[in-house]
C-alpha cells in the first residue's frame, strides 16, 4: 500500500499554495501516471479526463520544517519513496530555462522549499509526515 501526502510552507499567501500544490501534483503525476485513473462518462456519455486515484492531503509546515523534512525524505529514496520539492527559485522564474540556470547556481544550504511532495510506502509516508497537521 502507498500513500501520498504535500507538505506546503504555511506561511505562503493562499494563491502561492495554491501554485506549489499544482507544481507538485503535476510533477507527482508526470512521475508516477498509474496514480492517475482513466478517463469516465457521466450518465449523458460526456467524457471527463482522468483524475487522481489517491487521496492528496495537504499539510503544513514551516520552512525549517520543510528543510528537515526534506533531508530525511531524501535518505529515503532508496526504500521506494518518491520526493518532489518546490523552491522559492522555480516559484520566482519567468520559465523553466530561467529556473534551470538560477538553481544551478544555488548551493543545497542556500534553497527555500515551500513544499514538497512524498509517495511511497504508506508506513513510509506516515513516519515521515504523521506529525503534521493539515493545511487550514
Amino acid at each position: 500500500m502507498t500513500r501520498t501526502a504535500f507538505v506546503i510552507d504555511r506561511s505562503l499567501p493562499p494563491g502561492l499554495i495554491a501554485n506549489t500544490a499544482a507544481i507538485l501534483a503535476m510533477s507527482l503525476g508526470r512521475a508516477r501516471p498509474e496514480l492517475v485513473g482513466p478517463d469516465v462518462l457521466d450518465g449523458d456519455g460526456l467524457r471527463h479526463p482522468g483524475i487522481t486515484t489517491v487521496v492528496l492531503p495537504i499539510l503544513a509546515a514551516d520552512a525549517e520544517g520543510l528543510r528537515d523534512l526534506r533531508a530525511r525524505a531524501e535518505r529515503q529514496e532508496p526504500a521506494g519513496l518518491y520526493l518532489v520539492d518546490v523552491t522559492e527559485t522555480a516559484q520566482r522564474a519567468k520559465t523553466y530555462q530561467d529556473y534551470t540556470a538560477d538553481i544551478a547556481d544555488i548551493r543545497r544550504d542556500g534553497l527555500r522549499y515551500l513544499g514538497l511532495g512524498l509517495h511511497g510506502p504508506a508506513a513510509l509516508v506516515r513516519s515521515l509526515t504523521g506529525h503534521l497537521p493539515l493545511m487550514r
